[in-house]
């Protein structure tokens, strides 16, 4: 008789699917942090009223910079979006691992 191995509740796909939903909210606020510190650091002006010339390194990146600035006011719509996805995804998570727990225990096996 063959003892049933029992099956390893899947960790690191959740938290692969964490790292996501908060990853992906921010990255408009990431967006705006690079680009004030390359502006701050080259001593460039930066705003949402237009792009203004930076160079760096001899290229220009004021349009680049400003878009990248403007792209801050999509966290308005990505931050709540994302606090809901994660709100969601603990209550999936929360009954996943329940689940998975009676599975085991109505098997026989140790939760």
């Amino acid at each position: 008789m063959t003892a049933s191995r029992p099956v390893r509740f899947p960790w690191k796909l959740h938290l692969v699917i964490v790292a996501v939903i908060v990853l992906v909210p921010l990255l408009p606020v990431i967006s705006v942090i690079i680009a004030s510190i390359i502006a701050e650091t080259n001593g460039c002006r930066l705003d949402e009223a237009g792009s203004y010339p930076c160079v760096v390194m001899g290229r220009d990146l004021g349009s680049l910079l400003a878009v990248m600035f403007v792209l801050g006011w999509f966290a308005l719509a990505t931050l709540p979006l994302g606090a809901t996805g994660l709100a969601i995804w603990l209550v999936g998570l929360l009954a996943h691992l329940v689940y998975h727990h009676r599975r085991r225990f109505r098997s026989g096996l140790r939760p």
